[in-house]
């Protein structure tokens, strides 16, 4: 099953920050994921708001961690652990309904 990665974020650097964003984009690609919100309007129904929300596509829950934990993408996030607020998840996707 495919998997997404949830990620809502406060930049308090934007400098850093852009620094991470331009590192961190190479090293999802190269693990297949795909970007299907990156930013954009959102209105926040519950829970704590964060002015940054990203939503990237992996094919598989095993890839998604396996991106996170490469040496690619913990370089890339060196620049925003010190340049924002972030809480990320992944989470496995449901399979669609059999018909």
């Amino acid at each position: 099953m495919t998997a997404l990665w949830i990620a809502h974020v406060t930049v308090t650097d934007p400098e850093a920050y852009a620094k991470y964003a331009q590192a961190a984009g190479p090293a999802i690609a190269a693990h297949g994921g795909v970007f299907l919100a990156r930013g954009g309007r959102f209105q926040q129904m519950e829970g704590a708001e964060r002015p940054r929300n990203v939503v990237a596509r992996f094919p598989s829950f095993d890839a998604a961690v396996a991106c996170y934990n490469s040496s690619e993408y913990q370089a890339a996030l060196a620049h925003a652990k010190g340049a924002s607020e972030r809480d990320l998840v992944i989470v496995e996707e449901t399979p669609p309904p059999a018909e």
